[in-house]
């Protein structure tokens, strides 16, 4: 694999890294649940725009019904009235709003239908957003305590980490100690054994033999100086 092969691995595995740190299980969980109850309420809106066509038309049937009931009264009076005239004209009317009631009855049964289909659909789906809510409250919960968890772990095992150089540091200390002490041991055998003392000797020898040589100096000087002044 190539330099910029491995440099290209190294930083994918970092991206998706930080990717993985940045989501938060919890937050999708969050977001899922708000998205499953925005759908809960459109069926809720459909179910109530089903419901208030379905009653409009039930209230329009309603007068209509009244209109038919009067008109048959009306056919029923211009019959007694011999007015067959009249009464064949209410009873074409009354044949009309007849007509319009089956067209609402139609309506409404096709509104009926759906009205029950949305209801069922909001109860399945009312349980579903429920069972989830449960569920997504029972994995938040265990990742938090998981996510508490790992923060006491790696806090042990960064304490773990420093004690550990901690105790590098000890024992490199402790064998510096020991070094050190095992050169003054080895001084002082060579003290004991007079190896040292003979050097410093030597050395003694020469500052007795200069201060000697200086002090005869001296003294030849001053005996010259005495020769002179005795004309000698």
């Amino acid at each position: 694999m190539g330099l910029f092969n491995r440099m290209s691995t190294v930083i994918k595995a970092k991206m998706n890294k930080i990717a993985d740190k940045m989501e938060d299980p919890r937050e999708t969980l969050d977001y899922s649940y708000e998205k499953q109850l925005e759908l809960l309420q459109n069926v809720k809106r459909g179910v109530a725009e089903v419901t208030t066509s379905k009653k409009r038309l039930e209230l329009q049937k309603a007068k209509l019904q009244q209109s038919i009931d009067k008109l048959d009264q009306q056919a029923r009076d211009a019959v007694k009235a011999d007015r067959e005239d009249l009464a064949r004209l209410a009873l074409e009317r009354k044949a009309a709003l007849v007509a319009q009631v089956q067209g609402l009855d139609q309506q409404i049964a096709e509104l009926d239908q759906e009205q029950q289909k949305l209801v069922a659909a909001e109860k399945r789906l009312s349980t579903k957003v429920e069972i989830f809510r449960t569920k997504k409250e029972t994995i938040k919960a265990q990742y938090s305590s998981a996510e508490a968890q790992v923060k006491i772990n790696e806090s042990i095992s960064g304490i773990s980490e420093e004690m550990a150089d901690v105790g590098l540091a000890m024992e490199r200390a402790e064998n510096k100690t020991e070094q050190m002490k095992a050169r003054s041991a080895a001084l002082d055998e060579l003290i004991e054994q007079g190896t040292l003392e003979d050097v410093t000797g030597r050395h003694d020898d020469i500052d007795r033999e200069l201060a000697k040589l200086s002090s005869q100096s001296t003294v030849d000087a001053e005996l010259a100086k005495l020769k002179q002044e005795a004309g000698k």
